[in-house]
């Protein structure tokens, strides 16, 4: 059995966000967890005109190291569904997502395709601190596994630091917290843990103009195995 040690790093804003790092007894970690790795990431989002309906997905090139080492490609879309007078925004949606071993010199890749749901519940407190709740269910058909699913929930946050709002050209910190629990234990070819793995985020994020920011920063993945540090640049994009 393995022994899961829980630290916790605080972030005090009127809150806390948790960070897990957690270790195994005798495991060795089958990646350099000194090697800053990279993803690449372009994020979008529509509504169909005045409609209720929209789209959103995102493509995600994801590295072991800065470039070349091949984590996973990712790319997934959803259909998206917001009530009349709340903020509320439900997606039903679709991934699909090539992962690689680790090693520029490895060419083992391994497929799944992923269906998810989920809702994305916005809160903003005072002037300064927007909020995003995001929960998110996922029914995952991976490749020489039983059918599994997963549970994750993050806690989005941007503080505007040179202007009072999120309008043209103001720099803002950006953070988030997401955490990962596995559904099905039994995978078929073995059993995985409850906990899956954990992601911490800080970075700086500039508004380019109303619908279009950019954030660059570092995210630390955590599992029961290994925790790396990810560079990370993005582009978000509201069409």
């Amino acid at each position: 059995m393995k022994n899961i040690v829980f630290s916790i790093l605080k972030i005090q804003l009127f809150f806390l966000i948790p960070l897990f790092s957690f270790s195994s007894q005798n495991s060795t970690p089958p990646i350099d967890d000194d090697k800053l790795g990279a993803w690449y990431m372009y994020f979008f989002n529509t509504t169909f005109k005045e409609s209720q309906w929209g789209i959103q997905g995102d493509i995600q090139y994801r590295n072991w190291n800065l470039i070349g080492d091949l984590e996973q490609l990712l790319l997934r879309g959803g259909l998206t569904f917001k009530p009349k007078e709340t903020d509320i925004k439900f997606t039903l949606g679709y991934g699909n997502i090539t992962t690689g071993a680790y090693g520029i010199e490895n060419y083992s890749k391994n497929y799944e395709s992923r269906i998810y749901q989920e809702v994305l519940y916005p809160v903003k407190f005072g002037k300064r601190f927007y909020t995003n709740h995001r929960f998110r269910f996922e029914q995952r058909f991976v490749e020489n596994q039983s059918f599994r699913t997963r549970y994750r929930y993050n806690l989005f946050i941007n503080i505007p630091i040179n202007k009072d709002s999120m309008k043209k050209n103001t720099i803002y910190l950006a953070l988030y917290n997401e955490l990962f629990i596995n559904g099905q234990r039994d995978i078929g070819s073995g059993s995985v843990e409850l906990f899956d793995r954990n992601r911490l985020y800080v970075a700086l994020g500039y508004v380019l103009k109303k619908g279009l920011k950019i954030q660059m920063g570092i995210m630390n993945q955590s599992t029961d195995n290994w925790s790396k540090n990810q560079f990370q640049f993005s582009l978000h994009h509201n069409i």
